[in-house]
């Protein structure tokens, strides 16, 4: 039993440095209280991280990155930074995306809304005006977000301060919180190849098709692409931790590496009235909040004492499940393997029955084609990644995992060169990872990236807010309000050190 008059190591301990918790923990710090970041790995950034590999710079994760824009408030990416005196230079992306689907469907997603509306109106000659109006209103939803200040949603009084500064972008909101973007979609197209364009277009970021995503969630993607645009970070994607995590440190928070936590102890434990966690090596640390950028199944079933699960846990684990894995490859190739024109993110399907499936969809990423200094002179950076389970890799010895690898990746390779026909004939570097090697370096349980919803819901109304059950106890992340994304971990962030500052 720990005395009641525990000495604290920190207002608020932060579990994880993912950009959730990194956000977090950068505006608690800029107001003044003290945090303490425990980071597991060597590194921050968690699957928004990077490794080096003779001479290339590998994103962990995809390089499609929302956020960085100069204007409105949905530019949560630049506002985070500048809270701890930190910026960094971006590329701009001509082209969000390059789809390869079937049914002979190319289209590529320009930075300019109107060359994307004439794009997609031209294949769809018949859809024009629903185009329109489809687009149009994921344009509504973005205005209403891009209005107001974004913070967190179980704060009473920031809730009476936006409605009363911006009644009709709040009600506007109110409308769509319910709704998913298959409905809407449906309202006003009726083509059913165009329906599945728009499944993919949900897919590709919510890993689930149009009818399960949150229209909310897509009206930030659908207009954002077009608004702030998509930007690259100068030097990948790992500088986006590296600065919040600088900016921390400067602004008096605490970063500590290699620290892995392993239970979380909560008031009815320590006896106290102080939280704590429990480190690897035994060491016992107390605040007055923990933060966990852990999954939700980490957090509850794996850092807590089972019996402490909540119920409302227990709830939502119903209506949501752990989304897919990937199967990732890096690759180190020449620069003959990639036209000069190419884009630098591309989404392959061959079969719409196959999109959802293991190893269906594959998506790729050539960030040297906006930031050359990633790889050797005259090289290029090809990261594709494709979703896979973890039970496709248990339970293997050491020599079939790495054979189960390798065919793997030949498969992808393969479907590479339907678009990139001299890629094999120029590669320099593979490294392969699976949902093995996620759950292994990021600890994410079964390597997962975050939640999808086990059937239709509506909308972002059943996902959890920061605020749990235990005392004292939060969760930030992708898996809480609005989901996925680094756009959006970042405003899960921006929510719970709202929160957490109203509080304490």
């Amino acid at each position: 039993m720990i005395g009641q008059n525990q000495q604290l190591d920190a207002d608020v301990i932060v579990i994880g440095s993912g950009i959730g918790g990194l956000v977090t923990a950068t505006q608690l710090a800029a107001k003044g209280i003290q945090v303490l970041v425990l980071e597991r790995y060597i590194i921050p950034g968690g699957s928004a991280g990077f490794f080096e590999r003779d001479g290339y710079r590998f994103d962990v994760g995809a390089s499609m990155i929302f956020g960085f824009g100069d204007r409105g408030t949905t530019n949560l990416l630049t506002r985070a930074l500048a809270a701890v005196n930190m910026k960094m230079e971006t590329i701009p992306d001509p082209v969000q995306v390059h789809y390869h689907l079937p049914g002979d469907l190319d289209i590529e997603v320009d930075r300019d809304y109107e060359k994307f509306i004439q794009t997609l109106g031209d294949r769809f000659p018949h859809e024009r005006e629903g185009i329109r109006k489809f687009y149009d209103t994921c344009w509504q939803v973005f205005n209403c977000l891009n209005s107001i200040e974004l913070l967190s949603l179980e704060e009473w009084r920031y809730l009476m301060r936006v409605f009363f500064q911006n009644p009709f972008a709040c009600l506007g909101l109110v409308k769509f919180l319910p709704q998913n973007v298959g409905a809407i979609a449906r309202r006003y197209i009726s083509d059913p190849l165009l329906l599945k364009f728009i499944d993919v277009e949900c897919y590709i970021w919510s890993v689930v098709p149009a009818d399960k995503t949150p229209m909310i969630n897509a009206g930030m993607v659908f207009s954002d692409r077009h608004y702030g645009g998509i930007n690259y970070p100068k030097g990948g994607v790992g500088k986006i931790a590296e600065k919040l995590a600088d900016g921390l440190i400067k602004a008096g928070g605490e970063i500590r590496y290699g620290a892995r936590v392993t239970q979380i102890l909560p008031k009815s434990i320590t006896g106290d009235r102080s939280i704590g966690v429990k480190l690897a090596t035994g060491e016992v640390l107390h605040a007055r909040k923990v933060v966990s950028n852990a999954t939700r199944w980490n957090t509850f079933e794996q850092l807590l004492p089972k019996e402490l699960l909540p119920s409302r846990e227990k709830r939502w684990q119903n209506d949501y499940q752990q989304s897919p894995s990937f199967l990732s490859l890096h690759l180190g190739v020449k620069s003959a393997a990639i036209p000069a024109d190419a884009a630098c993110h591309h989404v392959l399907l061959a079969d719409w029955a196959e999109m959802e499936k293991e190893q269906g969809t594959i998506f790729v990423s050539i960030p040297t084609l906006l930031d050359p200094d990633l790889a050797p002179p005259d090289h290029h950076i090809v990261h594709a990644f494709t979703p896979s389970y973890m039970s496709e890799w248990s339970g293997l010895d050491p020599a079939a995992y790495a054979e189960q690898k390798e065919i793997a990746a030949g498969r992808v390779v393969e479907r590479l060169t339907q678009i990139f026909p001299n890629l094999e004939a120029n590669l320099d570097y593979q490294e392969v990872g699976t949902p093995r090697t996620h759950r292994r370096f990021l600890g994410r349980i079964d390597g997962t990236y975050g939640p999808v919803p086990r059937r239709k819901l509506l909308g972002l109304l059943s996902m959890p807010f920061n605020r749990t059950s235990v005392p004292d106890l939060y969760c930030v992340g992708d898996s809480t309000f609005p989901g996925q994304g680094l756009n959006a971990v970042a405003f899960s962030g921006f929510a719970c050190a709202h929160l957490l500052a109203s509080s304490l």
